[in-house]
């Protein structure tokens, strides 16, 4: 007599084989989009923490304008009140004294000061703009002649 053996055929084999493989090849893709994406979170917080850091360096600027001599490009070392600010531009960015840096070279900043009324107070709107590839962050604050 002959026994039956139990066991998978070749075609079963190919065919698991191309089930398991199409299931991981799904897990990848998501993997990697998963991947491509977490950069995200750092590129936004680096954005906020380089607008934050233009807003306070504005905001603790004199309210009053006053005479000042033309910076650098890149550089804000001349910048003596608030106005002085208003059409800034550039694309990479740069301490204080123009130096730039490298590591945020892709990175670009806009700021626009303007005039605001609140509540009867007189104040500047400074608004900075931050851009790195597609995504962009804006912040707005705004500051009174407190000083007087």
């Amino acid at each position: 007599m002959w026994s039956k053996c139990r066991g998978i055929t070749l075609v079963e084999l190919i065919l698991a084989i191309v089930v398991i493989g199409a299931g991981l090849a799904g897990v990848l893709v998501a993997f990697q989009t998963a991947v491509r994406a977490s950069a995200d979170p750092l590129v936004r917080k680096q954005m906020a923490a380089i607008a934050e850091e233009m807003v306070e360096e504005i905001s603790l600027r004199p309210f009053a304008a006053t005479p000042n001599a033309a910076p650098a490009p890149c550089a804000r070392d001349t910048f003596n009140d608030i106005d002085d600010y208003n059409g800034y531009n550039v694309v990479g960015i740069c301490d204080i004294a123009g130096n730039a840096l490298p590591q945020l070279a892709d990175y670009q900043v806009a700021v626009a000061v303007t005039n605001a009324n609140l509540a009867g107070l007189t104040a500047k709107r400074i608004e900075v703009d931050v851009r790195m590839g597609g995504q962009r962050l804006a912040l707005v604050a705004y500051r009174t002649n407190w000083a007087n």
